[in-house]
């Protein structure tokens, strides 16, 4: 398969037929998504396949030359590993001379081993043909179905009709189809019938022992089609599977012939408990059973054999031979590796390996069949004994002198592999065989022949075929796996009956059946001790059945640039549950283009996978539990524990990828939409939860006039529930008043009215609890309140102290009897209790009218009561998933290169919410922001968004608003939308039924001018009624440091710092006392705001705002409808919005540079000769001739809807510094504000000019005669002595004063030229004094006194610090004794405890002495008295 014929088309589908299965197609351009490199499988599309080749011959009568009807893959030859060498390509026709090609001749078994032993050198094909036995094996067991299961030829369609049991026919064209799985669908792969041979003639695909059999060769050809999909050129660091295997990498030929998932893990020998523990939980166990048991089990199974055959022939086919997991292994390749350590492993495989008949030189995958843990014989049975010897036993006993001490036997664990390449006529020895010959060096006398004659080993072959039968049926890993895996030896009779060949027959029946029915692929079977069992293998290959899960989904797409996809994984279970995760990702194969020039070429990325904890209230990012790295498929299971999980799934590959996930729980798998619909609602552990403690209460409420006892009982019970065991006294205290409240407030909610004082004493009755009503009644009930109100004469007067302490004893005295009366009611029996017992039975009733509603609500308000670090039940784990959200979405208007204000909204907040907003626009620049409108402050941002925040309640809200800008023109009828995300209800509410999305947009744009102050512009604001609005400021140059901000009376009131652009979000411009009184607004969005001190956004509000805040209301509608106050009258404002450079960061060039010289002249004089009126009116074109009429405000205003006007004033030179203003407003608004440009000061300038003109006529032209005599000296020498024409001034314009004859002619060009060098400017610096003074005796007592001042303060100051050094230096003496007084008592208290041990020592000693002297005393005594005797 080549790159190259990759074709391109618009949309990328999928068919799955399954219900649950979901599949989302890249719905993309036709330059932005790939075909599908293989067509999905469909039979209706192999039943109209044409099977020749597709293309008429060139000359129909002249039919010799052949070749060109014959068909070829459009996709090119197949690329071999380099261990095969191609030499040339042949068809069947031309290699099986005097033979009649078949695509299957032999439909009872095969053998790929015999034929190709030229072919073990390469991997490949090693993991081919061992793979192809592997699933032969799994699925053909013998004696359960009398029909085969898995057939490989049946992949391959040529000829025939799509079915099942097809069979495909020789295609003398050579087209053939293959069905393979691939990208998480079955794919239709076309090849053709060209073999590859090497130098000697040798086929170097894979061939069965049928010589005319071709199927070995087509599935081959299409399995490394697939499998050169894997780039060429990968990063070994980052794939392990590479440096494991080069020409196999992650590739597994299972996956693609059976759709199953396969699970890598690797094996080591730290870990291999836990892997001996997975192996005995999911294949089968070999085991003895006594004689007797596997006789009745004989008889049992023939008479089941023989009754149930009919039922065992309606059962379905796929479920009797296809097992739900089959486990594999494999071991290290030899090869060259970069980590030193592989080579020690390596070493260790290999020696052990050959004690089981493998090399490491070919290593390939393995059957993992069984495990065992006992002998392979059954142990001798004892002898017979007669029954009289079984009385009265005697127990052995055996007198030994030493201790006896039991030996430790090594316990036999053993698993069971199985592999076409294992020789089974050489026994394998569980210790080290240094001089077995290795098997692989001589090829030839490796043969699977028939077994021999010899009938023990014609029993051993077929018993270890009907234990590998037993051993491709793994259970799944449940409780009882034990019970259903086990597989007892004596079954060994009962399966060789259900067997073809029967083992009592004679020697030549069985040479016989031999000779008649074809010989079956032999997988031969070794046992491998645990302890080398790490040693040989390196990973542990789990292919899962997708077929035993119930619940699956999936997602895919292909794209021909980098294809990205996050998706949303939701879980919700009451048990453990577990996933398996399937990923297969498509990346560039092929040569890839080597852009660097090096002689390496560029190693490829695999495809990652990543899954994450996601909670929608937090932006905080977790780390992932699940990563996937793969080139080709992978798969990974991930275990959760029990409650609700929601996971983050991002992925990342080069083409495309394919995600499927299988569970046997009940998940969800989507997009954001579709998962966060299920986290609204409570999870299964608070459901459960919820109505356990409302059964319990029923039950108390059931039971509270009983009389037989039970109410104790049941209050412990309901107080078990709610309550765990393992709290202290006090967090237990915190709960039993949370269930008491969030009972109470239940009850009212559904009695829906106020409580009688008899159902208010119930309920305290019922909790136990006769503080309840001083909490919660007066916060929920607000009747309550109202007729608790003090009686009228108490209204004015003062209460005495003796009334006070009457109250007081009164109170207490009542609360005393009340105490007692709950606690009486709630344990013993009486009166009261019959008519507490009616009362609650009827509001117990109501309660049970919506039971699961009235259940959440009483643990919801358990949890907001408790106290926030008691947890009480494991179901508040769960509460972190639980959001409520609401959606927002404007219509983006279809404008380019544009500002857009979107949103702008006041939001009020009820109570304490975390809130998350979080903003979806197809617009790349798009700002939220966020105003607390009673600071001014706005909320802090995480770069560009805004991160999870508690919000307070506050009077006046806050205000939310959008800005995007258009640099490209937006999708038609894209939707900008804002998702406020919460924990519970309710979420902020508008301050007005429907959303504002209708603005008018302002725009004034000017050229920048420098100035000394750095000011940029200034505009004047003027409202008549209140006018909230949004300011936005940008300069032509993007890297400039501006600052905006708003001044009211000279004091600063709101601003912004940006880079490039500047946004004050919103700004509430009040009228000044000028207009008619008007009254407050009674939805005024925002008075004064700030953004917070970002690089992006800067805002500032002084303290001078926040009395224009306090002056004008603002909040909900509906409040400040009922309770506006009366009309006043606004103080006086003077609003003047300016612009600033910050750090100087705004350069122009020198033509930018002159152009502002010359506006900054021209927007100041009033005035000056013609020669600067012509030269200004070139270069500005816009500027009026009129040089007395003051520049005009270059204002384009447009009112838009749903955004700003774009359009740009064709009059401005762009090229040129400049800036733009824009003020957005509500549309119904836009007549209340004025807004131009503030030009007091430059009218300041020229009224004195012309005051100056008018009181002395003639002064402009002598100015500027001066200036240009002053200038003509700096003037360059000319080239030439022609002299410059000068234009006749225009006697027309009687604002320009007449020049002088005598003033020098100097052109604009030549003035533009000219280099003024630095004034000095040192005659005109004031001096301190130029007259010296007399110092009279004044001003020395002035000086005197000054000079005293200071030695006394230096004084002052030096015996201050005299004093504190000496209170130190005393503070260190005195530390100094103490530690000197301490080290002496430690000392002396050192040499009484060592005279003491001294002590005790001498005593020792002594003690020691006397006693070895007392037995030599004895002895002396002793010889003494013998001397005696004998004397």
């Amino acid at each position: 398969m080549s790159k190259g014929k990759l074709k391109k088309k618009g949309d990328t589908s999928s068919k799955i037929s399954e219900e649950q299965t979901e599949l989302v197609s890249a719905a993309l351009t036709s330059s932005e998504s790939w075909e599908d490199v293989w067509h999905e499988w469909s039979d209706a599309d192999v039943f109209r396949e044409k099977w020749d080749s597709g293309k008429p011959p060139e000359d129909p009568k002249a039919m010799t030359d052949t070749s060109s009807l014959y068909f070829e893959d459009p996709e090119g030859k197949i690329s071999l590993p380099p261990s095969l060498e191609v030499h040339y390509w042949r068809r069947p026709a031309d290699f099986l001379i005097n033979l009649v090609p078949t695509v299957v001749e032999n439909m009872v078994s095969f053998d790929l081993v015999t034929s190709n032993h030229h072919l073990l050198c390469s991997e490949l094909m090693r993991w081919i043909i061992s793979e192809i036995h592997i699933i032969w094996k799994v699925c053909n067991l013998p004696g359960v179905t009398d029909q085969i299961g898995w057939k490989p030829w049946e992949h391959i369609y040529s000829l025939c009709k799509p079915g099942k049991g097809h069979v495909p026919h020789y295609n003398s064209y050579g087209k053939y189809l293959i069905r393979l799985f691939w990208m998480g669908c079955w794919r239709k792969i076309t090849v053709d019938d060209l073999m590859p041979f090497d130098r000697d003639n040798k086929l170097l695909l894979p061939a069965s022992s049928c010589q005319s059999e071709l199927w070995p060769m087509l599935l081959a050809k299409a399995l490394i089609k697939v499998i050169n999909t894997r780039p060429h050129h990968e990063d070994a660091n980052r794939n392990k599977m590479l440096q494991l295997s080069k020409e196999m990498g992650e590739f597994t030929f299972i996956h693609h012939l059976t759709g199953w998932i396969p699970e890598v893990s690797s094996i080591s020998f730290p870990c291999r408990r836990k892997t001996w523990d997975f192996l005995r939980s999911t294949i089968p166990e070999f085991f003895h059973q006594p004689e007797k048991i596997a006789r009745k089990k004989l008889h049992a199974s023939r008479w089941r054999r023989a009754s149930f055959s009919d039922h065992r022939s309606n059962r379905s086919e796929q479920s009797k031979v296809h097992p739900k997991m089959v486990v594999c292994a494999s071991f290290y390749p030899n090869q060259l590796h970069n980590e030193p350590f592989v080579y020690t492993n390596m070493a260790n495989s290999s020696e052990a390996l050959r004690r089981y008949t493998l090399c490491l030189h070919h290593s390939h995958i393995l059957l993992v069949t069984r495990t065992r843990v006992c002998s392979l014989e059954p142990p001798p049975l004892p002898p017979p004994l007669p029954r009289w010897k079984l009385f009265r036993q005697r127990k052995k006993i055996v007198i030994s002198d030493e201790p006896r001490t039991i030996p430790e036997s090594k316990p036999e664990e053993f698993i069971a592999v199985a592999s076409p390449f294992i020789d089974p006529h050489v026994k394998s020895s569980p210790g080290p065989v240094s001089e077995q010959v290795d098997k692989w060096s001589t090829p030839r006398k490796l043969s699977h022949k028939a077994p021999l004659d010899s009938i023990d080993e014609q029993m051993e072959t077929e018993c270890s075929e009907e234990l590998d039968h037993i051993a491709t049926e793994p259970s799944d890993t449940c409780d009882n796996a034990a019970d259903d895996t086990e597989v007892a030896a004596e079954d060994k009779k009962k399966d060789e009956e259900v067997m073809p060949t029967v083992p009592d027959v004679p020697k030549s029946a069985t040479k016989q059946h031999t000779i008649v029915e074809p010989i079956k692929p032999i997988l031969p079977e070794t046992w491998v001790e645990l302890e080398d069992f790490p040693k040989c293998f390196c990973r542990l290959l789990v292919f899962h059945n997708p077929e035993t899960y119930p619940h699956h989904a999936q997602k895919s797409l292909l794209k021909c640039s980098c294809a990205r996809g996050t998706y949303y994984l939701y879980v919700d279970s009451l048990k453990p549950s577990q996933i398996l995760i399937s990923f297969s990702a498509l990346l560039h194969w092929g040569e890839t283009e080597n852009v660097s020039g090096s002689d390496v070429p560029p190693a490829r990325c695999p495809g990652l996978l990543q899954a994450a904890p996601y909670h929608w209230k937090s932006r905080q990012c977790q780390p992932p539990i699940v990563t996937i790295e793969t080139n080709s498929s992978k798969a990974t299971l991930l275990r959760l524990p029990l409650g609700r999980h929601v996971l983050s799934f991002h992925i990342n590959a080069e083409l495309g990828y394919h995600v499927h996930l299988w569970s046997k729980t009940l998940f969800f798998f989507g997009d954001e939409d579709s998962i966060m619909s299920h986290c609204t609602k409570e999870s299964l552990r608070f459901t459960e939860k919820a109505t356990t403690i409302m059964r319990a209460v029923s039950k108390l409420v059931a039971l509270f006039n009983d009389r037989h006892g039970k109410k104790p009982l049941m209050r412990k019970n309901l107080e078990k529930i709610y309550c765990p065991k393992d709290k202290t006294p006090i967090e237990k205290w915190h709960i039993r008043k949370a269930f008491s409240l969030a009972l109470y407030i239940m009850l009212c909610d559904a009695l829906d009215r106020r409580m009688t004082p008899l159902e208010r004493f119930a309920v305290m009755a019922l909790t136990a609890d006769p503080s309840l009503l001083a909490k919660a009644p007066r916060a929920h009930s607000p009747t309550l309140h109202q007729d608790s109100k003090p009686l009228e004469n108490w209204n004015s007067n003062q209460p005495t102290a003796e009334e006070v302490k009457a109250a007081t004893v009164l109170q207490a005295a009542f609360r005393s009897r009340l105490v007692r009366r709950v606690l009486r009611s709630s344990k013993s029996v009486g009166k009261d209790n019959i008519q507490i017992a009616t009362v609650l039975s009827d509001m117990w009733s109501k309660v049970e009218s919506d039971a699961d509603k009235h259940a959440t609500s009483l643990l919801r308000n358990m949890f907001e009561f408790s106290d926030k670090y008691t947890k009480f039940s494991s179901c508040q784990l769960d509460e972190w998933t639980k959001i409520v959200f609401a959606d927002y979405s404007v219509i983006v208007p279809e404008k380019a290169n544009s500002w857009i204000l979107l949103f702008r909204e006041v939001f009020f907040f009820t109570k304490e919410t975390l809130l998350l907003p979080k903003v979806y626009c197809p617009v790349r620049y798009c700002r939220l922001h966020i105003i607390n409108n009673d600071t001014g402050e706005e909320l802090t941002k995480l770069i560009t968004r805004v991160p999870p925040h508690l919000y307070q309640p506050n009077m006046n809200g806050y205000t939310f608003v959008a800005e995007v800008m258009t640099i490209e023109l937006p999708p038609a009828g894209a939707k900008w939308t804002m998702r406020l995300t919460g924990t519970r209800e309710p979420l902020p509410k508008l301050s007005q039924p429907t959303t504002l999305s209708t603005f008018s947009v302002q725009e004034f744009q000017d050229y920048y001018i420098p100035n000394n102050r750095n000011i940029i512009c200034g505009y004047a604001v003027k409202v008549t009624t209140p006018v909230p609005a949004t300011l936005h400021f940008q300069t032509s140059s993007p890297s400039v440091m501006i600052r905006l901000f708003i001044m009211d009376h000279e004091s600063e009131v709101a601003s912004a710092t940006g880079q490039g652009v500047a946004v004050i979000p919103v700004f509430n411009f009040l009228p000044s006392k000028e207009e008619e009184p008007i009254a407050p607004s009674c939805a005024v969005e925002e008075e004064n705001q700030n953004i917070s001190p970002t690089p992006e956004n800067e805002i500032k509000v002084l303290d001078g705002s926040q009395q224009e805040e306090e002056d004008s209301t603002s909040g909900k509608s509906d409040v400040a409808a009922d309770h506006s106050p009366p009309p006043t009258w606004l103080p006086e404002h003077k609003y003047l919005v300016k612009a600033e450079v910050l750090r100087q960061s705004w350069d122009l060039d020198d033509s930018q540079l002159a152009f502002a010289h010359l506006l900054s002249y021209r927007e100041t004089q009033v005035f000056f000769p013609e020669e600067v009126i012509e030269s200004t009116s070139d270069m500005s074109s816009n500027e009026e001739q009129c040089p007395d009429v003051p520049k005009s405000n270059r204002k384009v205003e447009e009112e838009k809807t749903n955004g700003s006007c774009s359009s740009e004033d064709t009059s401005l030179d762009l090229t040129k510094a400049n800036f733009m203003l824009r003020v957005a407003v509500d549309k119904s608004q836009a007549e209340s504000i004025e807004v131009k440009k503030d030009t007091e000061r430059i009218e300041q300038i020229k009224a004195i000019k012309r005051a100056w003109e008018a009181a002395e006529p003639g002064r402009a032209a002598k100015a500027w005669k001066v200036r240009l005599n002053w200038l003509s000296q700096f003037q360059p020498q000319r080239s030439d002595d022609v002299p410059v024409e000068e234009p006749p001034p225009n006697e027309s314009d009687e604002a320009c004063s007449p020049v002088p004859d005598n003033t020098p002619s100097i052109s604009i060009e030549e003035l533009r030229s000219i280099v003024v060098p630095p004034l000095d400017c040192t005659p005109y610096i004031r001096r301190k004094q130029d007259v010296p003074t007399m110092v009279d005796q004044e001003i020395e007592e002035i000086q005197r006194r000054e000079r005293l001042e200071k030695i006394q303060a230096y004084q002052l100051e030096r015996d201050q610090l005299v004093e504190e050094r000496l209170q130190k230096a005393t503070a260190r003496k005195e530390r100094m004794k103490g530690l000197l007084k301490q080290y002496d008592s430690q000392q002396a208290a050192m040499v009484q405890e060592q005279q003491r041990f001294q002590d005790i020592r001498t005593q020792h000693n002594q003690k020691s002495t006397d006693s070895r002297k007392c037995p030599n005393n004895r002895l002396k005594k002793k010889q003494d008295d013998k001397h005696m005797d004998d004397a």
